[in-house]
């Protein structure tokens, strides 16, 4: 058994127990192996293991990695976006999970190749405004919401935060509260969305009471980051 084998046993083990405490069911959230500055071997370690998509944080290191990988996997880019990195982030990944900006969207639906399928797009939400992490206040959230729905080599599927770390479960839990909040509004307001991207290793648990969908880990799963 490798390690990623048996990290990836127990972090199963701690988001079924989640779900199942939630009164959810067993499949309702995902695990997004965040692979940055880890290698392709260790990628196909935990694609044997089962897992599908990857998040990557750094354009050109994923880019590299994407041209290698078996073509069934996922690719979800999950950093911040500069404009000058849309051309190659629309034409290489699957998903992207941090849309923020209208100037942003608008590139990626310009640069999206005419042969690919429309790129899956979740809206990063700023939970805390003294956050540096990025996202759309949630004042602005509708329009920008709207303005994804408009254009047509993008797919809106949800949306994203990164809140502030904390250790208090009841603290952790009230920006994902938040999320689900705006996401229930989205969908009421006729958006056909399914997916809600929240909750990394330290606080995957209090994420999934809240409703996450997708739970992004990165060393829990493969261990320590090379430098």
């Amino acid at each position: 058994m490798t390690g990623i084998t048996e990290h990836l046993n127990r972090l199963n083990c701690r988001i079924s127990k989640a779900l199942a405490n939630s009164g959810r069911g067993p499949d309702d959230a995902q695990l997004l192996a965040v692979s940055k500055r880890h290698d392709m071997a260790a990628i196909l370690d935990a694609a044997a293991n089962g897992l599908t998509d990857f998040g990557e944080n750094y354009v050109s290191e994923a880019v590299e990695k994407i041209k290698t990988a078996p073509p069934e996997l996922n690719w979800h880019f999950i950093g911040r976006i500069q404009s000058n990195k849309t051309r190659e982030i629309a034409t290489h990944f699957d998903w992207v999970q941090t849309v923020d900006r209208a100037k942003i969207a608008r590139r990626l639906n310009e640069q999206r190749p005419d042969d690919a399928e429309a790129l899956q797009v979740l809206i990063q939400v700023q939970t805390d405004p003294e956050d540096q992490h990025g996202g759309v206040s949630p004042g602005e959230l509708a329009g920008l919401a709207q303005l994804i729905d408009e254009l047509p080599r993008l797919q809106l599927r949800g949306l994203m935060c990164i809140p502030a770390p904390s250790t208090n479960i009841e603290q952790q839990q009230k920006p994902f509260r938040l999320m689900k909040e705006l996401f229930s509004q989205l969908q009421s307001d006729g958006h056909d969305i399914d997916t809600l991207s929240m909750g990394m290793s330290n606080d995957l648990e209090a994420a999934i009471i809240e409703g996450s969908t997708m739970v992004r880990i990165g060393t829990d799963l493969f261990g320590p980051r090379p430098t």
